[in-house]
């Protein structure tokens, strides 16, 4: 089991307010790890939850939409503990719209958050992990990374984006040290699927086509995120893990 011990690593997670990144966080520090909670809202809970598991964490509140507060992010968790050792690229949004009536302000707030920020953070977070030759890089892809979805032309694009800067990165840093993978998430019961599960026929339809007979919950991406946050995962690069409760079997 010590090829999945976290104990003395620092992980950046973004988004880390609830959901996901929340579980996420707790995952890792479950594993060993201190955390760095980075939401644009309140998630003391999330720091308080960590610290209950004797870990350290430390709670930076950002909108990481707007470029120019990204490398003061890094430079903060940076001094917070030293260095970052594992960056989950969790922070994202999406906009329902039908295609023909997206607009630009909808395209330009999710493809900010869900791509570009994720590309600039990895970057400057990289950066770090090239200097000490080891590091590990995870971002958050969808279903969506593989299909073209209903009424969520920016998200798609931008899920689609992800998968893209993962091979892209891993190409560069893989023989460097650092390794750089993403997670793409099945159905999961969050609060950007509320709409989804609040329409009780859409629900079942999607219900029923996942061969797992269920949606997924945070706390099923905590195994996959210390999977490739640790030592287990050394040789995995540019990849795409799905953990969609066989979704894309079907």
């Amino acid at each position: 089991m010590s090829l999945f011990d976290l104990t003395g690593k620092k992980a950046l997670v973004t988004g880390a307010s609830g959901g996901l990144g929340q579980a996420m966080a707790i995952g890792l520090a479950e594993a060993g790890a201190d955390i760095i909670a980075v939401s644009s809202s309140e998630a003391q809970e999330t720091v308080r939850l960590v610290r209950e598991l004797g870990r350290n964490a430390e709670l930076i509140a950002a909108d990481l939409s707007n470029e120019e507060v990204l490398e003061g992010v890094v430079a903060q968790a940076t001094e917070f503990f030293g260095g970052i050792d594992v960056l989950v690229n969790n922070a994202g949004i999406i906009r329902r719209t039908p295609a023909a009536e997206h607009s630009w302000k909808d395209w330009h707030d999710v493809v900010s958050l869900n791509l570009d920020s994720v590309f600039f953070l990895s970057q400057l977070v990289g950066k770090q992990m090239l200097e000490r030759g080891s590091g590990k890089i995870i971002s958050i892809a969808s279903m969506l990374t593989y299909q073209g979805g209903i009424n969520v032309p920016g998200y798609t694009a931008s899920k689609h984006g992800v998968a893209g800067i993962t091979k892209a990165l891993a190409n560069e840093w893989a023989g460097r040290g650092v390794q750089v993978n993403a997670i793409a998430p099945g159905y999961m019961t969050t609060n950007n699927t509320a709409p989804i599960l609040a329409d009780e026929a859409r629900y079942k339809s999607i219900t029923d086509r996942i061969p797992a007979a269920r949606w997924g919950t945070p706390d099923d991406l905590k195994g996959p995120v210390v999977f490739l946050a640790s030592s287990a995962s050394d040789y995995m690069n540019g990849h795409v893990l799905n953990v969609d409760g066989g979704w894309l079997a079907r």
